[in-house]
């Protein structure tokens, strides 16, 4: 299965949180049968929520980049087909961030893997 992983999964990770995701999402992360992947809006995200002080985390946005490669967590683009995609159905939540990750899921064939209880029961989350 290929895997979007969502802001709240890359900064447990990165910040070496791994306590808050459970077994069953850890194992998937780790498994050799799943291709996870990451989005330049959680790394947009995580700058913007840092600068603004609505984010604690132990890394700068540089140094949680700098994770995804030492990781090898491939960063996707934010493309024009993923701005202009219309969600199959809304997120419970109005986060453009949520949307733009869903966006990105549906356009790419992707399943978001989160922490987010508004985005967990979402068709495109993975379950």
């Amino acid at each position: 299965m290929r895997l979007l992983l969502d802001t709240n999964i890359l900064i447990a990770l990165s910040s070496n949180w791994r306590s808050r995701l459970d077994a069953r999402m850890r194992s998937a992360i780790e498994s050799a049968d799943n291709a996870c992947g990451a989005s330049v809006v959680s790394l947009w995200e995580i700058a913007i929520k840092l600068r603004i002080g609505k984010l604690e985390t132990r890394r700068s946005a540089a140094e949680v980049a700098d994770y995804f490669d030492a990781v090898d967590i491939p960063l996707l683009p934010i493309t024009r087909a993923h701005v202009l995609a219309e969600l199959d159905e809304q997120p419970k939540t109005r986060d453009p961030f949520d949307c733009l990750l869903l966006a990105v899921c549906q356009t790419e064939g992707l399943r978001l893997i989160t922490l987010d209880r508004a985005l967990a029961t979402h068709p495109l989350a993975w379950r």
